[in-house]
C-alpha cells in the first residue's frame, strides 16, 4: 500500500507534478529508520534519484526491504544505500556528493535515551549533524532540510506552541534539537548557506518499531493490546500531545526543500496538525479500534505509573506558519481518522508470516518481532500504527552500534544496560 502524502491539492500536487517533469538528486540521512524510510519510497515514487545512508543503529534493513517491494524494478533503480555513519566526516562527503537536497534525519531520538546515554546522544545529533551541515555547503546543496524536534519548547507552558517561543530544554536530547537550529542559523547567516528546519510533533505511522525500551507510545500500546499486555500510562493519563501522521512529515518535508519563497528557507517549522490529545484518549482510541480482531480489549483497563523524567506535560502546535510560507495543509489527523467509514483488516507479521488466529502465546513465542500492519481501516491514523515490516521525532540512524545475538541494536552506552534501541 503506498504511503504517499494526500494533503493540499494546491502546494502539494504542483510540486509532485514539478519533480516528476524536473527530477533531482536526494539524500536521505536515516533511510532505514521510520520517517526516512518513507520519505526514499515518495521521492522514488515520484521519479527521482534517491542516496539513503544509515548505520542501522535505530533504523532496520527491513524496512528498506519493504520500500523496495512496493516499488517498480525501474523505481528502485534509481536508488542507492550507503552503509555509514554520520559521526564519519568522510561517508558525510561522500553521500553529499553531486547531490542537490539533503533530508536529514538521522539521529539518535527519545528524551529517556539521552537521559541514559547523553553522551551518544550529543555525539550523534550534535557531531554528526555538523558533519552532514559542513559536507552539504562543500557540495553545494541547493537546500538542507534537517529534523528538529518539539522538544525544543522545553518548559515553556503556552500552547499552541509558536516557533519563535521557546524555553529551556528538559532533555540532553531537547538540548542537541536545539544546538542544530542554532548551526543551521549560524550557517545561514556566515555562509548564506540555505536550511529548514522542521519540529516534528509526535510523528507516528507504519514502520515505527513497537518493541524496545524507546519505543514510540502508539506501537508500544497497539502491540501491548494486540498481546494482552500490560498498557502502563505515565502519570495521570492527562499528558497531551500533539500525534502527527507520517504523511504530514513527508509533504512538509518535500516542500520545505523545494520551495522558491525566499522568504521560506532558513526557518524553522512546526509539523503537526494542530490538534491535542490526552493519553487516556489516545488510549481509548487505540483499544475501540483493535475490538474487531481481538474482542477482549474492550475490558482492558490501563495501568498507571510515575511520570516520566525530562518529559513536557502538553503540547499543541501552531502551524500557520508552515502554511503560510510553505502551502503545508496536514491530511490526516489522529481524531479525523476515527470519522473514516472504511472496513479495515490488520494482520499480525513477524519475518515469517503469523495468521491472526494464532493464540497470543504462540504469537509470543513465534521466531522474529510480531507487528501490527493495517491493510485499511475506520482510523485513518491506525493505517499508520499499521507498523508495516518494521520520534517520534526523528528519522533514523545516529551514533555507532552493532547488532547483538539477538539481532537487536545495541550503542556502547547502552551495550552495559541492555537497553534496546528504537527505529525511528
Amino acid at each position: 500500500m503506498s504511503s504517499a502524502p494526500t494533503a493540499s491539492p494546491t502546494a502539494l500536487a504542483v510540486l509532485e507534478q514539478r519533480l516528476l517533469a524536473q527530477p533531482a538528486r536526494w539524500l536521505v540521512t536515516g533511510s532505514a529508520g521510520f520517517i526516512g524510510s518513507h520519505l526514499v519510497e515518495n521521492l522514488l515514487r515520484l521519479g527521482q534519484t534517491v542516496i539513503g545512508l544509515d548505520n542501522f543503529a535505530t533504523g532496520y534493513r527491513r524496512n528498506i526491504d519493504e520500500v523496495q517491494s512496493l516499488l517498480t524494478a525501474e523505481q528502485w533503480q534509481a536508488h542507492r544505500f550507503i552503509e555509514a555513519d554520520i559521526c564519519d566526516p568522510d561517508a558525510c562527503r561522500e553521500a553529499c556528493s553531486g547531490v542537490d537536497y539533503v533530508l536529514h534525519q538521522a539521529a539518535l531520538g527519545s528524551v529517556p535515551r539521552s537521559l541514559a546515554n547523553p553522551q551518544a546522544t550529543n555525539a550523534a545529533n550534535i557531531d554528526g549533524f555538523l558533519n552532514m551541515l559542513v559536507a552539504a555547503r562543500e557540495a553545494g546543496v541547493k537546500r538542507f532540510v534537517y529534523a528538529a524536534s518539539s522538544s525544543t519548547y522545553g518548559d515553556h507552558q503556552a500552547l499552541p506552541k509558536v516557533e519563535d517561543t521557546i524555553g529551556r530544554p528538559l532533555s540532553p536530547y531537547a538540548v542537541t534539537k536545539l544546538v542544530n537550529e542554532l548551526y543551521a542559523e549560524v550557517f545561514g547567516r556566515c555562509y548564506g548557506f540555505p536550511s529548514v528546519g522542521l519540529r516534528y510533533f509526535n510523528v507516528f505511522g507504519a514502520r515505527q518499531d513497537p518493541e524496545g525500551a524507546y519505543a514510540a507510545v502508539i506501537p508500544r500500546w497497539t502491540r501491548a493490546l494486540l498481546l494482552g499486555e500490560p498498557v502502563t500510562i505515565n502519570g495521570d493519563g492527562e499528558t497531551s500531545r500533539d500525534f502527527c501522521f507520517v504523511n504530514n512529515a513527508v509533504q512538509a518535508n518535500l516542500l520545505a526543500a523545494t520551495s522558491d519563497d525566499p522568504a521560506a528557507v532558513n526557518q524553522v517549522y512546526n509539523v503537526a496538525v494542530d490538534d491535542r490529545t490526552t493519553l487516556n484518549r489516545l488510549f481509548e482510541i487505540l483499544r475501540d479500534a483493535l475490538v474487531d480482531i481481538r474482542p477482549e480489549v474492550r475490558q482492558v483497563q490501563a495501568e498507571y505509573g510515575e511520570f516520566r523524567a525530562g518529559d513536557v506535560r502538553h503540547s499543541q502546535a501552531d502551524v500557520g506558519k508552515a502554511r503560510r510560507l510553505l502551502g503545508y495543509r496536514p491530511s490526516h489527523s489522529l481524531q479525523a481518522g476515527g470519522a473514516t467509514r472504511y472496513r479495515r483488516g490488520y494482520k499480525l507479521r513477524c519475518r515469517g508470516m503469523c495468521p491472526v488466529s494464532q493464540s497470543r502465546e504462540a504469537a509470543r513465542n513465534a521466531s522474529g518481532r510480531y507487528l501490527l500492519a493495517a491493510a485499511s481501516g475506520r482510523h485513518a491514523p491506525l493505517r499508520a500504527v499499521g507498523l508495516g515490516c518494521g520520534g517520534d521525532r526523528d528519522g533514523g540512524g545516529g551514533g555507532k552500534a552493532w547488532r547483538d545475538g539477538s539481532g537487536r541494536c545495541r550503542t556502547p552506552g547502552d551495550a552495559h544496560r541492555g537497553a534496546e534501541l528504537r527505529a525511528r
